[in-house]
């Protein structure tokens, strides 16, 4: 038994599951997740001693990789100073006038202490601002665990078969109305029989939690429009795009301006955070200075804004880091998609500058009806070869594999050659029966 087995079996006996989150289960591959020890660069050592190549990055917040030696100077910089205050300071302003420089769209920001948080404040908001209670998010878009959202969620809901929670009143989502990503049709229909009730449409712009799913041509600005005619407030939820896939995240990849922006996960460099911003006149709706409430001790901690300011300013100072990283996922996932193909196998790849996901289906995926016809048990036999082969992908078919600044060619390379040497071993096989 490895010592990350060992680990595991101690831990289920204080930790349900053995996890402090599902994602972290490896129950849809099999066997015990990797205990890690350490990271650095593009890569972790697990308690066994095993090196990997990292493609899940702390869920994203890993764009520069692990332990920056600027990044961590900064953070036990701070921590020397105290590791909180419950009061305000400097680097809160700091932090919230690079967000507002960086991203066009937001002109005041509140930090809170995850994408959960700060979904579940934005949408608050949103009705406090227009008066109304509906709103309107997509089947397999994730946007945290509030009650609310818990319906038709992505990656960790559609692997656990549980799209929607136990525990959650049904009055809790009466007011949450479901569309279908890339189908405007699905959409309009809401608009056209309750436009007037809506206080807000939430989307991911990149879906990231069914795989990796981009809007189709058309589809954010249709949403941009319907929410203008009705007087909607349009969220961009970027916890995993914002300031992934460009200085500005997806909105300034796309070009749509939302209402709202939730961020998460990459504004803390890895530390518990989240913020949403936007529109000066909806945002000024925020207690102290209106009536919608929302509070949080430790928000704006300045141990997390001392990593996320860090890493945000290295990217404002260098802008080139996103050219690389735009190279990168395409030689990676379109060489993905080349050795598919050599071996003649009909999977799909998606990718997204540094997002990218490989479905185990022949459908072209554009929504999460068609994320759902991969076959898990074909991942799973992928993943845990992969694994034994030093390369650490997520334990579900339906999480984003994301590359950072710090993965190097030689190590993309030894990535693709460890995939190769898979597929051409599932050539001429049943895709039902992986090796």
């Amino acid at each position: 038994m490895t010592r990350s087995e060992k680990l595991f079996e101690e831990a289920k006996k204080y930790i349900p599951g053995g996890v402090n989150s599902p994602v972290r289960a490896f129950g849809p591959i099999g066997g015990a997740p990797r205990f890690i020890a350490k990271a650095s660069g593009a890569c972790l050592w697990d308690v066994d001693g095993v090196q990997y190549t990292d493609y899940v990055g702390s869920w994203g917040p890993m764009l520069l990789g692990h332990s920056h030696p600027e990044i961590l100077k900064r953070v036990t910089e701070s921590c020397a100073r105290g590791l909180s205050y419950g009061a305000v300071t400097e680097i809160e302003t700091d932090m919230a006038r690079l967000i507002c420089e960086m991203v066009p769209s937001v002109e005041l920001v509140r930090m809170v202490n995850s994408g959960t948080e700060a979904v579940m404040s934005a949408i608050r908001t949103a009705r406090g601002y227009t008066g109304r209670d509906k709103i309107i998010k997509f089947r397999g878009c994730y946007h945290g665990h509030s009650d609310g959202l818990l319906v038709k969620a992505g990656s960790g809901a559609l692997t656990q078969s549980l799209p929607d929670s136990a525990g959650v009143p049904a009055g809790c989502t009466q007011d949450t109305l479901l569309a279908v990503y890339n189908d405007t049709d699905s959409v309009r229909e809401h608009f056209d029989h309750m436009g007037e009730q809506i206080a807000a449409l939430i989307v991911e712009p990149v879906a990231a939690n069914m795989g990796v799913v981009a809007p189709e041509p058309g589809f954010l600005e249709t949403l941009r429009s319907l929410c203008t005619r009705y007087g909607t407030v349009l969220i961009f939820d970027e916890v995993i795009t914002g300031f992934r896939l460009g200085p500005s995240g997806a909105q300034g990849v796309y070009e749509v301006t939302p209402d709202l922006t939730v961020f998460g996960k990459i504004i803390g460099a890895g530390m518990p955070v989240g913020a949403y911003g936007g529109r000066r006149e909806i945002m000024e709706q925020v207690a102290p200075l209106g009536p919608v409430y929302q509070a949080g001790t430790l928000s704006g901690n300045p141990v997390a804004m001392a990593a996320g300011f860090t890493q945000l300013d290295i990217l404002k100072r260098d802008p080139g880091i996103y050219i690389r990283l735009r190279e990168a996922g395409e030689y990676f996932f379109g060489g993905l998609d080349r050795l598919l193909r050599k071996a003649g196998l009909p999977y799909t790849v998606n990718y997204t500058g540094s997002l990218g996901c490989l479905f185990f289906t022949d459908r072209r995926v554009t929504d999460d009806e068609g994320a759902k016809t991969s076959d898990t048990l074909a991942y799973a036999a992928y993943c845990n070869y992969m694994l034994s082969h030093g390369v650490y992908l997520a334990p579900s078919q339906f999480e984003a594999m994301f590359l950072s600044a710090a993965h190097t060619k030689e190590q993309l390379d030894e990535t693709l050659q460890a995939a190769e040497a898979y597929f051409m071993k599932l050539k001429g096989q049943s895709p039902a029966h992986p090796v």
